[in-house]
């Protein structure tokens, strides 16, 4: 094991998408949250908090940023920060506390406190164990956040098949998103979708944050999707969601310009908007390749 661990920017490790769950000796499953990708690194002195996309949200996340420092110096983890409101997990809260300023963030902490699930363990008080097998890391994961307890806490994890398929059958009414299967002799493979991931439904709720077009009439919405924090366009809307969209948004309050990726345009300009609107998406080939906007519900 090498004594010098990752550092930011990380990329992450992936899961590719399949339509069943892969079976036989070897595989672990562990169920999938819906919120962000987040990495935890632990310094000697100080903590830092990386999303998916390699943005540093340690401001944003005070409550996870002092629950971290009770980690060993050197310790880096992988998984995902979410928000549970009456039982089950909410990603639109969950995006409000990504997006706070960090003069607003120590109020949401108080309001909206993160929980983090982790999922792997890459380095353990300076030693990189990335190259080492999932198997092995899982248990030192749980060894290390043993003690430790919420807000960090490792994600639930078995090598049965018909407990993994229990928990897809049962766990989305908390907000589960399905379930990733592993390899448990397999190092950590970064930028790599080694993982499998199988999905519960083909559709999902994303929180709006602008649109692109009129606001009375938006051409496409700009949606933040479970577990990524980079802005997407989604395709096109059809005339009458644009009508219903354009009403929707006219509560929210404008803040300002950013910029978001389009499927075949690259990044593209729009309109921000304040947090409070919610899109039922159905994902078209992958998560950058465009997401069709199928309803929209209040957050």
């Amino acid at each position: 094991m090498s004594a010098r661990g990752p550092r930011p920017p990380f990329t992450v490790a992936l899961a590719e998408a399949v339509g069943r769950l892969p079976r036989g000796a070897g595989w672990a499953y562990e169920p999938k949250f819906d919120g962000h990708r987040m990495v935890v690194f632990r310094d000697a002195d100080r903590v830092v908090l990386q999303a998916r996309s390699g943005r540093i949200v340690t401001a944003a996340f005070p409550d996870l940023a002092d629950a971290a420092r009770e980690l060993a110096p050197g310790t880096v983890l992988d998984g995902e920060v979410v928000v549970w409101t009456e039982g089950r997990t909410d990603f639109a809260a969950v995006q409000r506390r990504a997006a706070a300023t960090a003069a607003r963030a120590p109020l949401l902490a108080r309001r909206l406190p993160a929980s983090y699930a982790a999922f792997d363990l890459l380095a353990d008080a300076g030693s990189d164990l990335r190259a080492e097998p999932y198997a092995f890391r899982r248990g030192r994961l749980v060894e290390v956040l043993a003690p430790l307890g919420p807000p960090l806490q490792a994600v639930p994890m078995t090598t049965s098949v018909e407990t993994a398929l229990t928990w897809y059958e049962t766990l989305p009414a908390s907000g589960i998103e399905g379930l990733v299967a592993k390899r448990l002799d397999a190092p950590y493979r970064s930028g790599h979708r080694a993982w499998r991931k199988l999905r519960h439904t083909d559709t999902r709720e994303a929180a709006v944050v602008g649109h692109t077009g009129s606001p009375a009439r938006p051409a496409a919405l700009v949606l933040v999707l479970p577990g990524d924090d980079v802005p997407v366009v989604s395709s096109p809307l059809p005339a009458a969601l644009r009508v219903e969209a354009g009403r929707a948004l006219a509560p929210l309050a404008d803040e300002g310009v950013g910029t978001a990726v389009a499927a075949g345009r690259g990044e593209v300009a729009y309109r921000a908007v304040a947090v409070g609107l919610l899109a039922e998406v159905e994902w078209a080939t992958t998560r950058h390749a465009g997401a069709v906007v199928l309803r929209l519900r209040e957050a």
